[in-house]
This record gives structure tokens, C-alpha cells and sequence, in this order.
């Protein structure tokens, strides 16, 4: 076809043939590109194959650019050029395959890693096992990413004669060279090894409860270096990651997201413990909130006015403990309220008569 397409063009100007092809290899580009994606919609519908949206979503870009760059290479020789401009051309054209390449590469990343999360999903009540397989997989991708990026700039390099041995030390970049960058940038190895670290033994994993800083919040990602909390009144908090390797920090979800919440209220010595006992029972079989693991009531603490009772009950997540907690609070203070006012705290006192003036003697309530 081409042939025949030089001989019908054969007196036309060398930049309108140039352009005719430059066209032809755009043209063909496109269409072999609208119908791959015909053939994976089709190819959806008969097996329910709903990864082909995050084909069409992540790959769509880089491939639009990578083949009618690649036809474009495969009709060079056909253009009527210069030597310098030939030499040009091509190595321009063989640097924006490298790129485009790269790019096609970095998103098959994220197809696979959007099919893993299509299987592991975070919205489960109980979802461990799918924060174990997410925190790793996130570390994983942006560590091949990087690689990727890396080989990339490397392969660029090496196709300049003059930059060859740029390229050839980036790639065998090991000895003396390594260990001068160790030392320059022992901070940022030491941050990726822990990263390497946390990936795989996985003290904290994303979607995490997490207590730092005083601050209770969740993990929202976990970088080559550093971790985000996102706090629960919607700040971040940004911590390097080798914090978690070398610093204590409280985590709720470590093994499992249920857990154990209190809540403690402050009544005079007069309080009925067994009433109070039989309402927290009775607010917690009302409340789904509660998970029927743990319930009780006890005295914990006497002190010099009041005593300390403390309310003991389990949820599913830390946010229901959250809820749970504030809602026992409130109705045992209404019970105590509508029903023993007189079990509010107080002051007693007496009135000391003795004397020509009165006296108020504040003594404890235990006395």
C-alpha cells in the first residue's frame, strides 16, 4: 500500500509526503488503539470482566501516545529526510517510546493493583486480612514505580553517546559511589529500609487506629518515607516512617478492631450500685452499638468526697466505642438525676454553734 501510495504521490514536495505519513501513522495508531478497546468491552460483557474499566481508565493515555509513535517509527525510513534531520527524528522518537513505555508500565501497576483491590475491601466490618494485603501492596507499587521511573531515566541516558556513561553509573552505581551516597543520605535509607520493615512485619498497616503524638487518628498512606495520619477532627499529621520503628504508639487495630471502652461517673457514697448496674445493662442490650462481649460496673476508686464508678462495655470498632461511651454517659446521668438526685455529689457540712460565731465544718462524706 505504501508503494503504491509513493508512486501516486511521487511528485509531491518532500514535506507534504512527510506529512501524509506522520498522518497515516496517527491515523493507524488511533484506530488499532479504539479497537483493543472494543475488543476488551465485548470481551466484558460475555465474562463479567469488570477490571476492563480500570484497563480502559489507567492505560488509556499511555497507550493513545505509545502507538502512533511506535507506527510513526516504523515509517520513518519511508520520509524523505536529511541525515541530521533523520538522525534527530529518531532519537526523538526514541526517546518518547522510552517515556510512553514507562508510562504503559507504571499503569499496568496500577490495573493489578486495582484488581487486588476490587478482592480486598476495606469497607468489611471485620477487615484485617484486607489492610495486610493494602498496606503492602501499596508499599510494593510505589517501590516498583520508582524502579521503573529510575530504569527509565537510565535507558534515556544510555541512548545519548555523550551521557552512555552517565547512564551505565546510575545502573552499576554500587562500590564507592554507594557508599559515599550512604553516608551523604543515611536519613532516606534509613527511612526506605523502615519502610521495607513496616511493609512486612506491618506494626501499623493502612486503615490502622492509631494513638501518636497524643493524637487518635487513622492511617491514610503509607509512603517510602513517611506515614499520614489523618486525625479525627480531619488534620494530618505527618510522621517519617522510621518513627514507627523507633518510637512507642498505641494501635487499637493491631490484631483485631474490636475493643474495650470506659466510661466513669463521679456519685456520692448514697448511689444504689445494683440499680446502676441493672440500667447499664438495660442501655446496652438497647444500643446496637454494643457488641455483647464485655459489660460491667464497679466501684474503682474511693475518694475523699465521691466514689468513682466505672463502666466497662465492648464495640466493634473504635468509632462505635466512641459513641457508645458518650451515650452511656449521658442516659446514666439522667437515670441518677430523675431517679437519686440525692446521689449527685455534695458537700456536707455542719454548723458549730459552740461558739459566739457559727461555724461551717466541711467534712468528707464518708465521716
Amino acid at each position: 500500500m505504501l508503494e503504491q501510495l509513493e508512486r501516486t504521490l511521487g511528485d509531491v514536495p518532500d514535506f507534504v509526503w512527510n506529512l501524509v505519513l506522520f498522518g497515516i501513522a496517527i491515523l493507524i495508531g488511533f484506530v488499532v488503539k479504539v479497537i483493543l478497546a472494543w475488543i476488551l468491552k465485548l470481551y466484558s460483557r460475555k465474562k463479567d470482566f469488570t477490571i476492563v474499566g480500570s484497563i480502559l481508565k489507567r492505560l488509556s493515555g499511555p497507550v493513545n501516545s505509545f502507538l502512533p509513535l511506535f507506527v510513526l517509527n516504523l515509517f520513518l525510513p519511508l520520509m524523505r529526510l536529511s541525515k541530521l534531520a533523520y538522525t534527530r527524528l529518531d532519537k526523538a522518537l526514541e526517546i518518547f517510546l522510552i517515556a510512553t513505555f514507562a508510562a504503559m508500565l507504571i499503569a499496568i501497576v496500577k490495573v493489578f493493583e486495582d484488581n487486588v483491590y476490587r478482592h480486598y475491601d476495606l469497607t468489611k466490618a471485620d477487615n484485617l486480612r484486607e489492610r495486610k494485603v493494602r498496606t503492602q501492596l501499596q508499599f510494593i507499587r510505589k517501590l516498583v514505580v520508582t524502579i521503573i521511573v529510575m530504569l527509565t531515566v537510565c535507558a534515556i541516558l544510555l541512548s545519548f553517546e555523550g551521557l552512555r556513561k552517565i547512564g551505565a553509573g546510575l545502573l552499576t552505581g554500587v562500590g564507592l559511589g554507594g557508599i559515599i551516597i550512604g553516608f551523604a543520605a543515611q536519613k532516606s535509607l534509613g527511612n526506605l529500609l523502615a519502610g521495607f520493615q513496616i511493609a512486612f512485619t506491618q506494626p501499623i498497616r493502612i486503615d490502622d487506629v492509631l494513638v501518636v503524638e497524643g493524637e487518635w487518628g487513622r492511617v491514610e498512606e503509607i509512603t517510602l518515607t513517611y506515614v499520614v495520619l489523618n486525625i479525627w477532627d480531619q488534620r494530618r499529621l505527618i510522621l517519617p516512617i522510621n518513627y514507627f520503628i523507633e518510637k512507642p504508639f498505641q494501635n487499637w487495630t493491631r490484631s483485631q478492631s474490636a475493643i474495650l471502652g470506659t466510661a466513669f461517673i463521679y456519685l456520692d457514697y448514697m448511689a444504689p450500685v445494683a440499680a446502676l448496674r441493672d440500667e447499664l445493662g438495660r442501655l446496652l442490650n438497647a444500643n446496637p452499638l454494643w457488641d455483647k462481649r464485655a459489660m460491667a460496673l464497679q466501684v474503682t476508686d474511693i475518694k475523699e468526697r465521691t466514689m468513682e464508678i466505672r463502666m466497662l462495655m465492648s464495640a466493634s470498632n473504635s468509632g462505635n466505642a466512641f459513641d457508645l461511651r458518650c451515650y452511656v454517659r449521658e442516659n446514666i446521668v439522667k437515670f441518677v438525676k430523675d431517679n437519686y438526685p440525692e446521689s449527685l455529689p455534695k458537700t456536707r457540712a455542719i454548723v458549730d454553734a459552740s461558739e459566739s460565731s457559727t461555724k461551717i465544718l466541711d467534712i468528707p462524706a464518708g465521716k
